[in-house]
């Protein structure tokens, strides 16, 4: 038997071979309660990684506490090698508010490395940075689109350490999508402490979408395994290659008025494809929405009623995989027939 040490957050220990639900301090509110931001610790009897899964940095994306709550029920979990952080809710203050953001509207994931004198959402970044990132090899921050929007299921990442590339890939969702690093972001901060993180978007801010979170938890767990923490019964491997791209770009529109769209997320389009109409409430004046380049949809809005230079369709180049379309429906279908998922009694 090898001996580990207690797992050490905040003023908790956890002991090998058990797992805890931590509440580490945040705030207080003005009627006196208080706010905690809650960490699920998986603390293996075995050495391995310590990989961190967080969702609802953004309060509406509510997509990511349901991938993280089925992803702590796996049974792999039960002889993990390691330590597994489970954060369903970063943002407690958004979550209850339905809101993206914090009561003083400022956006979390544009506050990171955050400071412990600073603002709420400062204060709250600086407390991620130091009870999880800080002690993680690896992060897996779950996103969805903004709401009346919706993503197709996709890893963003960049890089620092090969072996990163490689765990996107393994998570199989059907795009991988290379993207810089934003300036103030949890990617940016965790980066500059040689902790790489996977973002995982799919689906749409305030909704739960099967699929998306089927593809969500297989995803994870299929990062575990490829680590080694866990073992891979019941996992399946992915059934084609995710897409890889570098470039994407939003369509905008060129009028206000109401969508009709023709397209949706997970469909190729070519150069000059059309996409959608917009009309005025009379049907007097239409302005058709043209594919400027072809590529993949893998973002859309939902809403009929639009202005002027709204985002309508976010388009990945592909430059040199052979049946993208093909591999999107391949994934897709394999999720829904995931074996990980009973269909009496959802993970």
């Amino acid at each position: 038997m090898i001996n580990r040490r207690a797992f050490e957050i905040g003023s908790f220990k956890v002991a090998p071979g058990a797992r805890k639900t931590v509440d580490l301090p945040v705030s207080v509110l003005s009627d006196h309660t208080p706010v905690t931001m809650s960490v699920h610790v998986i603390h293996g009897r075995r050495p391995g990684p310590v990989v961190f899964v967080s969702a609802a940095i953004h309060g509406d994306e509510v997509i990511g506490v349901e991938i993280a709550r089925r992803v702590l029920r796996a049974p792999n979990l039960d002889t993990l090698k390691g330590t597994l952080l489970v954060i369903p809710i970063v943002n407690a203050f958004g979550f209850h508010n339905h809101s993206r953001y914090l009561p003083d509207r400022r956006d979390l994931n544009r506050s990171f490395p955050g400071s412990e004198r600073g603002s709420m959402a400062s204060r709250l970044a600086n407390l991620f940075m130091t009870e999880i990132v800080c002690r993680a090899d690896l992060g897996i921050d779950l996103h969805s689109a903004a709401i009346h929007r919706t993503n197709l299921p996709q890893i963003r990442v960049s890089p620092s350490k090969e072996e990163t590339m490689e765990l996107a890939e393994a998570f199989g969702a059907p795009v991988i999508l290379t993207s810089k690093l934003r300036e103030g972001s949890l990617r940016e901060a965790a980066h500059k402490k040689d902790v790489d993180i996977l973002i995982y978007e799919a689906g749409e801010g305030l909704r739960f979408d099967e699929m998306a979170i089927r593809a969500g938890v297989s995803g994870i767990l299929r990062v575990l395994r490829k680590l080694g923490m866990i073992s891979g019964k019941g996992v399946t491997r992915p059934k084609a290659v995710s897409i890889r791209t570098s470039s994407s770009s939003w369509v905008r529109a060129p009028a206000g008025g109401l969508l009709r769209p023709f397209k949706s997320v997970g469909e190729v389009v070519e150069r000059d494809d059309l996409l959608g109409i917009v009309s005025d409430p009379f049907g007097e004046v239409e302005k058709e929405i043209i594919a400027p380049d072809g590529g993949l949809i893998i973002g859309r809005t939902n809403l009929p009623t639009i202005y002027e230079g709204d985002g309508l369709f976010h388009i990945a180049e592909i430059r040199k995989h052979r049946d993208p379309a093909g591999t999107v429906d391949s994934l897709a279908s394999q999720h829904m027939a995931d074996p990980l998922f009973d269909e009496d009694e959802i993970i």
